[in-house]
């Protein structure tokens, strides 16, 4: 009787050591499964955060390339402007200079045989003879003398000098030299041309650009607080202005790098609200998803 409970005594104690030896082990297998979870969500993370930053840089290239686009068309804008001013002072010119022939030409010139300008009345006014009388032929006294080159040189009053620079030319010239500051990447000289510029001509129809690209040169010299402040004071001073999209974004953009989530997730949906279908809307999409990967909502 004691042999046989013997071995199950021997068995129970077995089954005992196996249960608890299994326990620590089940523990051990859940701590590694939790780290494996751990590490995966880590991964995802930094996947995530590394297609938000892809995303950010491309949305950086695309913004760099529409100023590129922005800065050629008005660049080709100004240019057509300053070709039809100078076409415009050579016809006002060329018209003075002739006006100014005209009023010195001798009263004899035209019985002369000089020819007058076309279109004045002693070009288009007929020669008639009465009926029944000859031909008459004047004496060669009558002829009036060819002036010699001094004659004709006293005769003839000396041509003005050029005209001074218009106000209108100066206004197009000192935008322009901004411009091309913004262009060659002196931002600093830049802002300081294009406030000089607002200064001396606040009326002028290239204000609103020149506040636009004020704000852009504080932007890309990463002074966000300054250049939003510009980009709102454009919109105040000139809401209607052809710009006015390109600042309401930029104002969103600002908010968005001094993370301003709140005011730059308003701005950014009054684009697209305001402007659909547009440019400025899509780049404004793009930009609200970037907050919603950075808020992670």
């Amino acid at each position: 009787m004691r042999n046989r409970a013997f071995p199950c005594g021997i068995g129970l104690l077995a089954a005992a050591l196996v249960a608890a030896v299994g326990v620590p082990v089940a523990h051990a297998q859940e701590r590694a499964s939790l780290a494996d979870r751990v590490a995966a969500l880590e991964q995802q993370q930094a996947r995530a955060n590394e297609g938000t930053l892809s995303l950010v840089n491309r949305l950086q290239n695309l913004e760099q390339q529409v100023r590129d686009l922005q800065g050629q068309i008005e660049q080709l804008q100004h240019q057509q402007q300053e070709s039809d001013q100078r076409q415009k002072d050579q016809y006002v010119d060329l018209d003075s200079r002739l006006g100014r022939l005209e009023g010195t030409r001798p009263a004899g010139a035209a019985s002369a045989g000089i020819a007058a300008p076309a279109g004045s009345m002693s070009a288009m006014a007929p020669t008639s003879t009465p009926a029944g009388s000859a031909t008459v032929v004047p004496p060669p006294a009558a002829v009036a003398p060819v002036p010699t080159p001094a004659l004709a040189a006293a005769a003839v009053p000396a041509v003005a000098p050029a005209v001074a620079v218009s106000p209108a030319a100066a206004e197009q010239t000192a935008y322009d030299h901004a411009f091309q500051a913004l262009r060659d990447g002196d931002y600093a000289e830049s802002a300081r041309r294009f406030r000089a510029f607002m200064a001396q001509y606040p009326g002028s129809t290239l204000a609103p650009n020149a506040d636009y690209w004020l704000g852009e040169s504080y932007y890309v010299t990463q002074n966000f607080q300054v250049s939003l402040q510009t980009f709102q004071g454009l919109l105040a001073r000139y809401p209607g202005s052809p710009k006015a999209p390109d600042a309401l974004l930029k104002v969103g953009y600002c908010q968005y790098e001094l993370k301003q989530w709140a005011a730059a997730r308003a701005t950014l949906e009054a684009v697209v609200a305001k402007y659909p279908n547009t440019t400025v809307a899509h780049l404004a999409e793009g930009r609200l998803r970037a907050i919603r990967l950075q808020t992670g909502g």
